[in-house]
Formats: structure tokens, C-alpha cells, sequence
């Protein structure tokens, strides 16, 4: 086993392996995810910053089999943080806490590609930050379907008063976010929240849009999974690399970025992947900010 060590902010990081293809098809080493990583880490930290990670790691990579683990790994370095987290069981368990470069880097090191977070943090599990609408397109329907999905719920969220963002999900669909951060946030109000807006576009335009799980239902529609608004349930964090044949990102997009891509008929910048990523984030810094500065408060419905 190739082994090389690195200092980052007074940690000694053990890096292994560095040559193995994680992406074959791209050429994509882990050498290059744990450059995005760190090359990302000043946006991507603020956002798993005291939240229960549950890694998604492909140690063959991307064409090979790959698990999920949500307990730290006990040879974690004695300096990686971790939070409790209780589960439905009752069962308790420590989950890694992502809350500095260093981390985050021991992290990739574990060809842990995809980075998953709850809508809580560690320290107030039943306090959502966020709601958030998952745009799942049922083939033969594609990513321009959701971008008309996702531009549909802005527009009706703008008339509840309630600003909204859009990211990638480095897959086939979006994911539409409301900030909340404000201690009166609970899933319970979201979840529900998130279904009355589901069911209404689903009631105004049925030949686009399911608000129903069952796979019948989603054939050549847009899917609002609006139970992923759950203290139990994590997403793909913002600017995290997807486990795709390329190393496609979770990645925010503008809604006038979306506007000319439904108004082309053409996914233009849609999957956005790591080099892109990074570039556009050296010139305009975290794209998502305000998912994490915005505050404000449901309305009744």
C-alpha cells in the first residue's frame, strides 16, 4: 500500500492509495478527489459543519460495489470530532462531524465520494435548517422536467413569501431548498408543508407532476419527494461528488440558469462536474449561502 502524509492546520493526515482510479471512465483518481476536497473545502465546510455525516464510500470506485456507514470508523485520528446520534431504535451511535479541512481530507482519503448530511444539526436533531423539495424525473421524463418542476415551486413559494435555491443532485434530478434557520422549525411542519405543495402542483398539473412514491406513478413525471423532510433521513450535501461514471457534484444553479435551460430545451451546465465545480466557485465563492444566512418562517397554508 502507497502511503503519504500531510500537515494540514497542525494534523497529520495519512493518505493512501492516491493512484487508484475511483472514476476509470474519467480518469479521475483518488489523488483528484482529494484535491477537489480540499480545493472545496472553504464552501463545502459551512455546510456539513456539525452535522451527523453518513459516508458513502466506494473503495474500488465507482463501477465496483459501495456502502454506507453512518457510524465513524473507531481508527478515525483522535482529532476527527464526533457527534450522538440517537435512532429510532433507541440505539445510540457516533457519527463523524466534518468541521474543519483536515477532516475532510481523512474523509476523502476513505473514498467516502459522496458526502450525506440530515436537514438538523448534531446538537438540535428535531430543528430543521432547511425544507426541502427532491425532483426525482421518472423516465422517459429528464433533468429539463425537473428544471420545470423546480421553476413552477419557486413561483409558488415566491407568492407564500418564501425565498428558494436549486442545486444539482449530481444524478438525474434537483433539489429545491427553503431556508428556515429559526428554532421554531419542526419536520413535522415541514413534512407537511412540503406534501400540501407537492399535492397542489400535482392537482394543477397531472401530466407533469407525482406526489406519489409508488414507481407507477412517477413514469414520465417529476417526483416531489417531499418525505425526505425527516429527522431520520439525510441528502447529498451541497458541492459533494456524486459515485456517477463521471465525477459529477451536487451543485448549486441560479434560476436565471435554469430559465434559459427550459427556454433552450437544452440542460446547458447541467451535471456540473469537479473541475467546473471548482472553477466556478474559485470566481464566485459559495453559491449557497443563504441556505444557511437566510432566516424565515412557514406560513399557514
Amino acid at each position: 500500500m502507497n502511503r503519504t502524509s500531510v500537515e494540514l492546520d497542525g494534523n497529520s493526515i495519512s493518505l493512501t492509495n492516491l493512484e487508484k482510479l475511483l472514476y476509470p471512465a474519467a480518469g479521475f483518481t483518488k489523488a483528484h478527489v482529494v484535491a477537489y476536497y480540499r480545493s472545496m473545502s472553504a464552501v463545502i465546510l459551512p455546510h456539513l459543519r456539525d452535522r451527523a455525516l453518513t459516508l458513502k464510500r466506494y473503495p474500488e470506485g465507482v463501477e465496483r460495489e459501495f456502502f454506507f456507514e453512518k457510524r465513524c470508523p473507531s481508527h478515525r485520528p483522535p482529532w476527527v470530532q464526533t457527534g450522538e446520534v440517537v435512532r429510532s431504535s433507541g440505539e445510540t451511535l457516533h457519527a463523524c462531524l466534518v468541521n474543519d479541512a483536515a477532516t475532510l481530507l481523512w474523509v476523502a482519503n476513505l473514498a467516502s465520494l459522496e458526502l450525506h448530511v440530515p436537514l438538523a444539526r448534531v446538537s438540535s436533531p428535531e430543528t430543521p435548517d432547511a425544507m426541502v423539495f427532491d425532483l426525482d424525473p421518472g423516465e422517459p421524463a429528464d433533468i429539463l422536467d425537473a428544471a420545470r418542476v423546480a421553476l413552477l415551486l419557486k413561483e409558488l413559494l415566491s407568492r407564500l413569501q418564501l425565498m428558494s435555491l436549486v442545486k444539482t443532485s449530481g444524478q438525474k434530478g434537483l433539489h429545491v431548498l427553503v431556508p428556515l434557520n429559526t428554532p421554531a422549525a419542526t419536520f413535522v411542519a415541514t413534512k407537511e408543508f412540503s406534501r400540501t405543495v407537492a399535492l397542489i402542483l400535482e392537482k394543477n398539473y397531472p401530466e407533469l407532476v407525482t406526489a406519489r412514491m409508488a414507481r407507477e406513478a412517477r413514469r414520465g413525471r417529476v417526483f416531489i419527494n417531499w418525505s425526505q423532510n425527516d429527522p431520520s433521513l439525510t441528502m447529498v450535501c451541497v458541492y459533494s461528488l456524486r459515485g456517477q461514471e463521471k465525477p459529477s457534484v451536487s451543485f448549486p444553479i441560479e434560476w436565471q440558469q435554469l430559465e434559459q435551460a427550459v427556454a433552450a430545451g437544452a440542460a446547458w451546465g447541467l451535471p456540473v462536474l469537479a473541475p467546473e465545480a471548482m472553477l466556478r466557485t474559485e470566481q464566485r465563492g459559495d453559491l449557497f449561502r443563504q441556505l444557511l444566512e437566510k432566516r424565515q418562517q412557514l406560513p399557514h397554508l
